[in-house]
């Protein structure tokens, strides 16, 4: 028997939310609140000290010592209707999903500015790159595809600024990356029992000859029942690994009121490598059918490893002050969201063959647009629109661990003056997802060798609304 695991999209993780962030992939889209009150239309509006995150060379607009922390609330609604899943055997899963997505995620946000002198500026941020969290439980319709997924990343942003005169401005950043996940997923036990009942009985008639042999008649034929009404087992993954990578940023100020931007975020390279620990305590009440099934999926406890690289992003930005209450931005971002195709899943050092996942992602273009009114001298007020591609190619290609698809973003925010010293910034988003269809089918089957698998089909449609509240406070000294 040969029981396999699909230890799955905790490498899909590094590609680039399910359901608790705004941008595609598992990006997370908001790492300043005064941004996402114009969804993310203000790399070249340098407001604040989290320009370090989208375009370092901003740092030189800003005077004196910053800093800024806060972070974003997600409060994701999310639901899941099943169209006809099926397991490798064409049995029929069954089960129902529960409330998966979370009530809420917070996400902070630090940062921090210094101006040396003309020059020079220095700066630090801390900011959630990749986020997710799901948990369908274990008596979903596709179990075997997923039961759970969790993903925190956070990353260091040290970055510096130079400014060459009053037109043109670069900045440059190194960023240290650190992921941990955790993935748990159904293992199809009843599906083999009964394919390797009709196909390769000897072994499980072997093991009851020796039940009856060694304790009775009543024993076999009580293992023989609990062989045949055999639950799932589970397995789970968990990992973390540092990453490394740069960013890079330009600032072309033609006059006070109006300059472009262009900012590039290199990829990190990330070893995943973490534990696999398998579970066929539960597969039923007779300690001998769990051990034997264990023993017979060749399955044992071990260490997974894969290497991935995250996208690189490339972004262009503009601004305008149009006179002294109103202002204009807009945003371009192109995600290189296409190094993730197929993603091969080792188990050293083990013999166990590796899981494929097929992603054969597309590069994604997010488009934003937003804008300023300058209510008083102590209320600015924010808006903003955005459209954000999902990576995903085709329903066939869409994987429960990440339902992702377009979006439209809608926010509003404001930015109010305490005093000379002390600001509040405040944001609010909806983020509209379209209607996602999955009939995602793993090439890989329990019986089949060489690889690992369920052999799963995950068919169904998923609905997404989010909202995303967030709040920050800036201090200037």
């Amino acid at each position: 028997m040969k029981h396999k695991y699909l230890p799955l999209l905790i490498v899909a993780a590094f590609a680039g939310i399910s359901s608790t962030a705004q941008a595609s992939g598992y990006r997370f889209g908001s790492q300043s609140v005064s941004a996402q009150g114009t969804a993310d239309a203000s790399g070249a509006e340098a407001a604040d000290a989290s320009t370090i995150f989208y375009n370092p060379a901003g740092l030189s607009r800003l005077e004196g010592t910053q800093f800024m922390g806060g972070g974003t609330l997600v409060v994701p609604h999310s639901t899941y209707e099943d169209t006809g899943s099926k397991t490798f055997t064409g049995r029929t899963p069954g089960g129902t999903t529960k409330d998966y997505a979370p009530d809420a995620v917070f996400a902070p946000a630090l940062y921090a500015s210094k101006k040396v002198n003309d020059q020079w500026t220095v700066g630090m941020g801390l900011f959630v790159p990749y986020g997710a969290k799901l948990d369908y439980g274990n008596d979903w319709s596709g179990r075997y595809a997923i039961t759970n997924i969790k993903l925190e990343a956070i990353a260091l942003n040290p970055s510096v600024s130079f400014k060459v005169n009053e037109h043109h401005s670069f900045g440059f950043g190194v960023t240290a990356e650190h992921m941990k996940a955790e993935l748990g997923q159904a293992v199809d036990v009843p599906g083999s029992v009964a394919f390797l009942a009709q196909h390769a009985p000897a072994a499980s008639t072997a093991f009851l000859t020796n039940i009856a042999k060694t304790q009775g008649q009543a024993a076999a034929q009580a293992a023989g029942a609990a062989l045949k009404g055999a639950k799932d087992g589970h397995a789970s993954m968990d990992g973390d690994d540092w990453g490394f990578g740069f960013n890079l940023g330009y600032l072309y100020q033609m006059n006070e009121g109006t300059r472009f931007g262009i900012s590039y975020r290199s990829s990190i390279s990330h070893k995943l490598k973490g534990d696999t620990i398998w579970d066929f305590s539960q597969v039923s009440n007779n300690a001998a059918v769990n051990g034997f099934i264990s023993a017979a999926s060749g399955k044992v406890n071990s260490k997974a490893l894969v290497e991935v690289r995250t996208p690189e992003t490339l972004s262009v930005n503009a601004f305008h002050q149009m006179d002294d209450k109103w202002a204009l931005m807009g945003d371009v971002t192109w995600t290189r969201t296409s190094r993730l195709e197929n993603l091969d899943i080792q188990f050293p050092p083990t013999a166990e063959g590796p899981e494929r996942i097929r992603q054969q992602w597309k590069n994604t273009y997010r488009v934003s647009l937003g804008t300023n009114y300058k209510y008083s001298e102590n209320l600015l007020l924010r808006a903003g629109i955005a459209h954000d591609q999902a990576p995903v190619r085709s329903a066939e290609l869409r994987h429960p661990a990440l339902p992702d698809s377009d979006r439209m973003q809608y926010s509003i925010g404001a930015n109010w003056k305490l005093n000379a010293n002390s600001s509040l910034d405040l944001a609010y988003s909806y983020i509209d997802f379209k209607d996602a269809t999955v009939n995602y089918k793993n090439d890989c089957s329990p019986v089949t060798p060489g690889c690992t698998g369920n052999g799963e089909t995950t068919k169904g449609l998923f609905k997404t609304r989010m909202q995303l509240i967030g709040l920050a406070y800036n201090y200037k000294f």
